[in-house]
């Protein structure tokens, strides 16, 4: 067993987080086998699924598909970014690097609630690994898993810089931690706000493209990626940032294209993790039609669910301050009728220009996992709730995908939503002994 103080002093000098702790534990998170092969897989899917977004938003931007496909996913995106986005040189890219974030719940079956492409995280998650596997074998990834799966997105030989914001400066420590381990000869971290694109160097994004007004040399950079003269990941394609198309995955109009695009196999495998989800839009429905599942005409009906019928999670599509983390997330039964009611008008009235997604509350089973209290150092037990945040990393040379580590995050049982906070565990995964 490792000890707290052994933890604290492999900790590094610089830290991993600004201003955030979180609770240490004596061990890793287990996962049964079949568990640890499902989440392996996983990886190649959620990629396919991306790829199959962005060929439906192709078609629709060239009207060989609905136009409200891509209207949808654009909303409230400046042209001038579009048009960036949409250059020929990033045509066929996708992200590098792929985290959904899993709720883990009853005989281990899995709830996608997020899949993030431009993700927190990486560094903490390669600093467990390192420190936790010497001492648990089958730890996901080992000891440099997330380390040279991360090396493995950029080109070969060829100087990277991660291009970090001021908005995300809380992750900047873990990404000058990646640097140094990676090698300062290769690697360094700029600020976003000032960083000149240079042709011999290739970019990591740790911006959000709705952040690009506060940062002036933005656009260059862009400018730059577009024209192909610089490599950047993840690509400035925004709409495959949007949390809507996992309602638009459920749409019956849209179903035959999925199936098409994913092939019927991959296509009912992804409906047993991505919860049903509607996308809030205003616009009137016909007197005999219905919100499917949901059994009612109108959204005003949905406002009037009791407690019990409100099983239902309001969240921000993308593009937006708010639309990261937990900051929009709205649990229907954990607040007040008046409440639920304010949020979904606010969710009709944004539909133009930053849409919403509604999507079936699925709950996390209970369990129990070590840690040491910050104060005593001694063991004690949370009773919590898990999300696991595998880090998945495609290879610039062949498009190869590696799962280089498994972050578990577990909170109180009390809490309805789960992220890293002060009272929350964080810990890597290993795979259990036996199935």
């Amino acid at each position: 067993m490792i000890t707290p103080d052994a933890l604290r002093a492999a900790f590094p000098a610089e830290g991993l987080f600004a201003d955030k702790d979180w609770l240490l534990s004596p061990e890793p998170f287990p996962l049964a086998p079949a568990l640890a092969r499902e989440i392996e897989g996983l990886g190649h899917r959620l990629r396919v699924f991306l790829a199959a977004a962005d060929s439906l938003y192709y078609r629709s931007v060239k009207g060989r598909l609905p136009g409200w496909i891509a209207s949808t996913v654009n909303a409230g995106k400046p042209a001038a970014l579009l048009g960036h986005a949409r250059a020929t040189p990033l045509r066929t890219q996708l992200p590098r690097v792929l985290r959904p974030d899993l709720l883990l719940g009853d005989d281990d079956a899995l709830a996608l609630s997020e899949l993030d492409s431009v993700p927190g995280g990486i560094g903490l998650t390669a600093w467990l690994n390192q420190v936790y596997a010497p001492l648990f074998p089958g730890l996901v990834g080992g000891t440099r898993g997330m380390l040279d799966g991360f090396a493995s997105i950029f080109p070969a030989g060829k100087g990277t810089d991660f291009v970090v914001s001021q908005e995300a400066s809380g992750y900047r420590p873990e990404m000058e931690w990646l640097a140094t381990e990676l090698g300062r000869d290769r690697f360094a971290v700029r600020e976003a706000e000032t960083y000149a694109a240079d042709p011999a160097r290739a970019v990591y994004r740790f911006f959000e493209l709705f952040d690009l007004p506060n940062l002036p040399a933005a656009g260059a950079l862009l400018e730059a990626v577009a024209a192909g003269t610089v490599s950047m990941t993840a690509p400035p394609k925004p709409w495959l940032e949007e949390k809507a198309w996992l309602a638009l995955f459920w749409m019956r109009p849209l179903r035959e294209l999925w199936r098409r695009e994913l092939s019927e196999n991959q296509q009912r495998k992804l409906e047993k993790i991505i919860p049903y989800s509607w996308l809030v839009d205003p616009a009137p429905l016909p007197p005999h039609a219905v919100l499917p599942r949901l059994e009612v005409n109108a959204w005003a009906e949905v406002a009037n669910f009791s407690q019990k019928q409100r099983e239902l999670v309001l969240k921000r599509s993308g593009f937006h301050e708010e639309a990261w983390g937990a900051r929009s997330v709205v649990i229907g039964h954990d607040v007040p009728q008046a409440d639920w009611a304010a949020s979904l008008r606010q969710a009709q009235a944004d539909f133009a220009t930053s849409p919403w997604v509604l999507q079936e509350f699925k709950r996390a089973r209970i369990v129990d996992h070590p840690y040491f209290d910050p104060t005593t150092g001694a063991v004690r037990t949370l009773r919590g709730r898990v999300r696991l945040c595998p880090y998945y990393f495609v290879a610039a040379a062949d498009d190869s995908i590696a799962l280089g580590g498994i972050l578990a995050t577990i909170v109180p049982e009390d809490k309805k939503i789960i992220h890293g906070m002060k009272d929350a565990i964080l810990v890597p995964c290993r795979v259990a002994d036996t199935d």
